[in-house]
């Protein structure tokens, strides 16, 4: 783990087992880090994978700049570190936030990405969500942690989630149109209670074409935590095979295997 420089910006970033493995890029949530996701995903593919992570503009221990904020400043970030870093196509796991954006560069950069998976990702803000109002109250603590972890001032990180709120009330704005036009293998997670609609997420599965299903009965966004052993089973299945499922009764992908689409 180390600071590199990222286009005159230096962000924190990790990498798991440099062997001649297929590279895979783990995209934290919001307000989030690196190094409290990865380990809850290392686990499902630190024997198959090449894995990398960073922490985004202004979240774990990579000072905050101009912009951060923006979901669109975000996916260019995360485009630049596929393309300097690890300067090749990669398999992307995201998390809330993170899915988020590695539907974002699916969509702007598909030649980057080989499979995506999200996990309790929403593409439109109008989803039902349901987000908490902000009154400006950030724990003494994690102020505390904050300062300590990325050196800055430990009342900017109030600055930080207040913005955070700020997005989250009025981003992302992907349509289906754009999701459509998604092209790798793609498996869509999520908990049963999250703060979004279950009927969003299965718009988000409906509209990508080569994608796949999970939703974790008795989870929330924090499915992660909840069910770790049943998300790492269902990773490490869709990794087995993650090209277009062979089922004994199809009727979606069957479609799909002859060429029809929903226009057709």
């Amino acid at each position: 783990m180390s600071y590199i420089d990222l286009r005159g910006h230096q962000i924190w970033h990790q990498e798991w087992s440099k062997r001649k493995r297929e590279p895979l890029l783990l995209l934290h949530g919001g307000l989030s880090s690196t190094q409290s996701f990865a380990p809850k995903i290392l686990p499902s593919v630190k024997r198959t994978h090449h894995s990398y992570g960073y922490d985004r503009s202004a979240h774990g221990r990579t000072k905050m700049r101009k912009g951060y904020y923006h979901f669109k400043f975000q996916k260019d970030e995360a485009i630049a570190y596929i393309e300097d870093v690890i300067k090749r196509p990669t398999h992307v796991i995201g998390h809330s936030d993170g899915g988020i954006i590695g539907l974002m560069v699916a969509i702007a950069r598909p030649d980057l990405v080989r499979t995506l998976v999200t996990i309790g990702a929403n593409y439109h803000y109008d989803c039902g969500l349901n987000l908490q109002t902000f009154y400006g109250q950030v724990d003494e603590i994690d102020k505390d942690e904050f300062a300590q972890r990325s050196g800055q001032p430990r009342e900017l990180l109030v600055e930080i989630v207040a913005k955070a709120h700020k997005v989250w009330a009025r981003e992302p704005r992907m349509n289906r149109a754009q999701l459509r036009r998604i092209r790798c293998s793609t498996l869509i997670l999520a908990g049963d209670d999250e703060p979004f609609s279950t009927e969003h997420t299965a718009s988000l599965y409906e509209a990508i074409p080569n994608a796949q299903l999970a939703i974790l009965p008795g989870t929330s966004h924090a499915v992660l935590k909840e069910k770790p052993d049943l998300v790492r089973q269902i990773l490490k299945d869709f990794y087995r095979n993650p090209g277009l499922p062979i089922t004994l009764s199809p009727n979606r992908r069957l479609k799909q295997a002859l060429g029809i689409t929903a226009n057709s």
